[in-house]
């Protein structure tokens, strides 16, 4: 029997190389991010081409094609219709899935969301207030506010709670993820129970506004109430990747991001100023839309990892196409009428973050 030599056991295959590592998932998180650009195109050709109102996109296509004059009533489906109406479900789900990355990041906890820690029910809030009480401001603020009143109101609803939020949960520097939830908890039956006393005031008019608006939709997108709230919308976007490097960091803990030089606290204020102008203007012009915010990040944080310069824009790509999605299901489900889209998205993304959860607790494994 010959005896083996001590260092003849088969080498373990050496580990991969840390840049080589970080060059996979930036290869597999741009791969990720063209595929989603190219589902939001489609997605959002699709949305043009539906409507109870039966104006076919091919069709109009190719009478733009030809030359030929488009009808009246294909003229007003299309572009004053169903353009703004893709453009604001563009907008709206791209912010509320950004914000819920944001969120997640900033508590460093997978299961914030604006909607479940309050965020979302403070801005509606604002909302509210602004159709119930608005009439009561001084002509001057009606006349300088016009048409950006409720965007505004919503956005200051949700920035209010955000910084209560933080407020209560954070202490000597520390985030309380439990306070956090508790927090939420509580300031969304706050704000519940207060929307619940103006709806008691509210007259006719003002109940069916409100009504169509608490179950969500973007049937009643227009113009008008886009170019109020998309600059809201589109600030807060453009400030998210901003943030991307400070919340890298501050996943190792807030002391580890100050060594490495990032002003913690200042990034906590433009993260709680970015969430509450996203969800405040998407809120006051589609209502309230679950579910987004805190399955979109969560999704993506598994197939691209949690690298937040990847995470946020794939965010918004993902948001967009899925919110144009359901608002398309909303739509065909039962034709002619329209299903609020806020229930589209309670039964599909209900199923998943009853997952997400039974995933951390070890219950399920895939």
């Amino acid at each position: 029997m010959v005896a083996l030599p001590f260092n003849s056991r088969r080498p373990r295959r050496p580990a991969p190389p840390a840049m080589a590592v970080a060059g996979d998932r930036a290869l597999r998180a741009r791969a990720t991010m063209t595929a989603l650009a190219v589902f939001v195109v489609a997605v959002s050709i699709l949305s043009l081409g539906v409507g109870a109102s039966g104006v076919s996109l091919p069709d109009v296509l190719w009478q733009l094609a030809s030359g030929e004059a488009l009808s009246l009533r294909d003229r007003v489906v299309l572009f004053d219709i169903r353009l703004p109406r893709l453009l604001t479900g563009l907008l709206v789900g791209a912010s509320l899935a950004v914000s819920g990355a944001v969120m997640q990041g900033l508590f460093r906890n997978p299961l914030a969301d604006p909607g479940i820690v309050g965020v979302g029910a403070g801005a509606g809030l604002g909302a509210v207030l602004a159709i119930v009480l608005g009439a009561l401001l001084p002509p001057a603020v009606l006349a300088v506010a016009g048409m950006h009143l409720v965007p505004l109101a919503a956005f200051l609803g949700g920035w209010a709670s955000t910084l209560i939020l933080y407020r209560v949960s954070t202490r000597r520097g520390r985030t309380s993820v439990a306070t956090m939830l508790l927090a939420g908890i509580a300031l969304g039956a706050l704000a519940g129970a207060l929307t619940g006393i103006l709806v008691y005031i509210a007259d006719d008019q003002q109940l069916r506004d409100l009504t169509f608006w608490g179950l969500g939709s973007l049937a009643g997108a227009s113009w008008a109430k886009l170019a109020a709230a998309a600059p809201i919308m589109v600030l807060a976007l453009i400030a998210a990747p901003v943030l991307a490097r400070a919340l890298n960091g501050l996943a190792l803990g807030e002391a580890a991001a100050s060594h490495m030089g990032i002003p913690v606290q200042r990034m906590k204020n433009m993260a709680i100023l970015t969430v509450a102008g996203a969800t405040g203007a998407a809120v006051a012009v589609s209502g309230g839309i679950g579910f987004i915010g805190i399955v979109v990040p969560h999704l993506l944080r598994l197939a691209m990892g949690p690298d937040h310069r990847y995470l946020l824009p794939a965010a918004a790509l993902l948001g967009a196409g899925l919110l144009l999605l359901a608002d398309m299901i909303a739509r065909l489900v039962i034709a002619p009428a329209e299903l609020p889209i806020g229930i589209v998205t309670a039964v599909l993304g209900g199923p998943v973050f009853l997952w997400i959860l039974l995933r951390r607790r070890g219950i399920v494994d895939m």
